[in-house]
């Protein structure tokens, strides 16, 4: 009834791979950021001690920081993960430089005794579709010979 008079980009299957895997990343930062805190026992006995122990975390200040970030990543996620859907080209871009860096923070994880595999996987996956031809096209990150960028 209402149609928009843009015509309406398809989206490669490319696409909708990434948003599920990004998807799928967003469950694992949620459980990572609910573990700690399981841990420690914030969820039965509340907090019960000291964030700081002088300049230092408790390992209840470690915990519950621990669980901010990945709380942060978990919801950054969610933006860009509709951002993505939207096909916007600045979450090609975002998602592309946190997957660079969380795949550096993952080796660097592997090479210390500490792998997570599933966010290795994902983020090597992500980033060799990102880099695809096509999907690169409908982000307008490449352009073919004689095509304008608007």
């Amino acid at each position: 009834m209402f149609r928009s008079k843009r015509p309406r980009k398809k989206r490669p299957i490319a696409v909708t791979l990434i948003a599920w895997v990004i998807f799928l990343l967003f469950l694992v930062r949620l459980y990572q950021a609910i573990e700690p805190l399981l841990d420690a026992g914030i969820f039965e006995t509340g907090l019960t001690g000291p964030l700081f122990d002088g300049w230092w975390l408790t390992p209840l200040g470690s915990a519950l920081l621990t669980s901010t970030v990945y709380s942060l990543l978990s919801l950054s996620g969610i933006i860009v993960l509709v951002g993505f859907l939207r096909m916007k080209r600045w979450s090609w871009i975002v998602l592309m430089v946190w997957t660079a860096i969380s795949l550096t923070v993952s080796l660097l994880g592997y090479f210390y005794g500490r792998p997570n595999y599933i966010v290795m996987a994902s983020d090597t996956f992500i980033a060799l579709a990102l880099n695809q031809a096509d999907v690169q096209r409908i982000f307008r990150i490449r352009t073919d010979p004689g095509e304008r960028l608007d």
